[in-house]
């Protein structure tokens, strides 16, 4: 009994981070429609396009909210920089919301979107 306990337990934990690391994909897809961060990506960049500011600034609330509940269930399993990269390119395309910058806004959109889909690779 004590032989099986001896070789058992690290085997079971290393399958448990195993498990943990490889969980990404699956932890970043959505659970409801509060944490779904592609469809408010696609939401934000269609209120960019017609230039409604203030209906942007209302989905970006929605898309900082929805990453800030993805986040804490992805950050064992992805890479810590992509993940402040999200994080940074969430402030700067509030930056540029606020400015009513077009092209910027829609250029950094674009690299939240690259980082979002690049997250477990």
């Amino acid at each position: 009994m004590r032989k099986l306990t001896i070789y058992a337990l690290p085997i079971i934990t290393l399958l448990a981070f195993i498990i943990i690391m490889n969980s990404g994909d699956y932890l970043k897809k959505p659970f409801s429609q509060h944490d779904n961060v592609p469809r408010q990506i696609v939401t934000l960049e269609k209120e960019i396009k017609q230039k409604d500011w203030q209906q942007a600034s209302q989905e970006w609330e929605k898309l900082n909210s929805a990453w800030e509940k993805v986040m804490p269930r992805i950050q064992f399993s992805v890479e810590k920089d992509e993940i402040n990269a999200i994080d940074v390119g969430l402030g700067r395309l509030k930056g540029y919301i606020v400015a009513r910058d077009y092209s910027n806004a829609l250029a950094q959109l674009s690299e939240i979107r690259e980082h979002w889909e690049n997250l477990n690779e």
